[in-house]
């Protein structure tokens, strides 16, 4: 056998190889265009009410219902936002709302922040038993929670109060639970090291734990503020000042008992939205952004 014959098979191999190599790239290339793709299909489906919604707060109100339908303002109107905020009072409705969702996202974390700690670190039947109670919580439809939290809110005082209505939302079930899970990832190892160092556990928990934690604290604080900010129903009800109304009951002003300014109400709706968007832009690369293993060797 000549030395060509027996290098024949390896360059077979090799073509074949190589054949294989471009194969697999063109299907991965078409697998990633699919999902692009299906993926901007969906972002249109989601996108396109909301795009139709701010262009059409831009409307005159005689353009709203006019046939044929238009996307684009036949002619730009900003009537509807200058008339939302100087007549409705709104910039006292976002203050109102502004120092809702602040206050409740601080107590929020802290509380929930905790509590996960003390569930996932923890050993002991009663944290079990708390467990298992604040799980029921969320079983509970909402509706059936409201009247008696408003007979403790009215027993207390709190009653026509913004402190009213921060009070009962600072513990929640989802940010307890977030919390816990994230901690049940940490090793046990970091914590035995900072004992081992001499460390208490107040100072271990304020220095480690809470650190590491703080891309779902930011998770968490995006979710509460959204959360407050877009409750109706509890401040309808602990709420009877004008002067006190949060910017969901200050749109539902705008509705008139017998006939809708809709740009009026569709430029309220508009700018009820840009604090939430603003936020979520400044904080998104925070969010879901943990380094647990940091500070461990391997």
């Amino acid at each position: 056998m000549t030395t060509t014959d027996a290098m024949r098979p390896a360059v077979r191999d090799t073509v074949r190889n190589a054949g294989r190599k471009r194969q697999g790239r063109a299907t991965g290339i078409r697998r990633v265009f699919t999902t692009t793709t299906v993926l901007w299909i969906l972002a249109l489906l989601y996108g396109f009410p909301i795009l139709w919604f701010v262009l059409s707060s831009f409307k005159p109100a005689g353009d709203l219902f006019s046939y044929p339908l238009t996307l684009l303002p036949k002619h730009w109107n900003f009537s509807g936002y200058a008339s939302a905020w100087s007549s409705f009072d709104f910039a006292r409705y976002i203050l109102n709302s502004f120092m809702v969702c602040a206050a409740s996202t601080v107590l929020t974390i802290v509380a929930s922040c905790c509590t996960g700690y003390a569930l996932a670190k923890y050993s002991n039947k009663w944290l079990n038993v708390f467990l298992i109670c604040i799980l029921a919580t969320s079983m509970l439809p909402t509706e059936v929670l409201l009247a008696p939290e408003f007979l403790v809110i009215r027993d207390l005082g709190l009653y026509n109060s913004l402190t009213g209505i921060v009070a009962p939302s600072i513990l929640t079930a989802t940010g307890c639970l977030m919390f816990r899970q994230f901690f049940k990832t940490v090793p046990d190892e970091l914590l035995e090291a900072a004992r081992i160092d001499g460390a208490r556990e107040l100072y271990t928990f304020i220095r480690i734990m809470v650190p590491i934690s703080r891309p779902i604290m930011l998770t968490l604080a995006i979710f509460s503020f959204q959360w407050r900010w877009n409750d109706y129903i509890w401040p309808l009800l602990v709420l009877n000042n004008p002067s006190k109304f949060t910017v969901q009951l200050g749109v539902e002003t705008i509705v008139g008992a017998q006939n809708i300014d809709w740009s009026v109400l569709l430029g309220a709706s508009v700018i009820s939205i840009i604090p939430l968007i603003a936020i979520y832009l400044v904080f998104q690369k925070y969010v879901m952004n943990a380094n647990i293993t940091a500070g461990l060797k391997d």
